[in-house]
């Protein structure tokens, strides 16, 4: 992935390479964040169709089934590609695995329910346009997410961020 991401940079200007390493975790969390978003939404589509073919299921399960499959399986490809290639996380051993990946999952948690809240208040209990306050929940979670994974989960273990781990 590191070759193929250096090979996309290298074709660029020389411009906006230099743009590019100014920025470098930034635009991997962005160009990961679109790829997360393409996985959410394949599964949401695959679970869906695999219900709706089974039968006996309702709209409404299939709704809610689909989206927390899809869920599960954005937030795995979000963790592996921040640990790997925007964090670049360093941390070895089971334990520290886990401790690490259940840090990010909580966080996302916890976005999702920033999310909801913004959703049932801003449309539900306000009545403002869905897609209006679906994009601003959508921004607020972005960067939510990045804070939480930066400062919270890719840490090493006196506390510093991943990217301060070989200093």
């Amino acid at each position: 992935m590191e070759k193929f991401i250096k090979w996309c940079v290298s074709i660029l200007p020389k411009p906006l390479q230099k743009i590019y390493y100014k920025y470098e975790e930034k635009w991997l969390y962005l160009v990961f964040g679109v790829l997360t978003t393409a996985v959410s939404f394949l599964t949401a589509g695959l679970a869906k169709t695999v219900l709706e073919n089974a039968g006996g299921y309702s709209t409404k399960s299939i709704g809610d089934i689909s989206t927390v499959f899809s869920w599960v399986c954005s937030v795995t490809f979000a963790y592996i590609t921040n640990k790997l290639w925007v964090f670049e996380s360093n941390a070895k051993g089971f334990k520290n695995i886990v401790a690490e990946a259940g840090k990010f999952y909580g966080g996302r948690v916890f976005t999702l329910a920033v999310e909801w809240v913004m959703i049932h208040v801003g449309f539900g209990m306000i009545g403002k346009n869905f897609w209006l306050v679906k994009a601003l929940a959508n921004v607020v979670v972005l960067i939510l997410n990045y804070v939480i994974s930066k400062i919270f989960v890719f840490r090493n273990k006196d506390g510093k961020p991943a990217e301060q781990q070989n200093e």
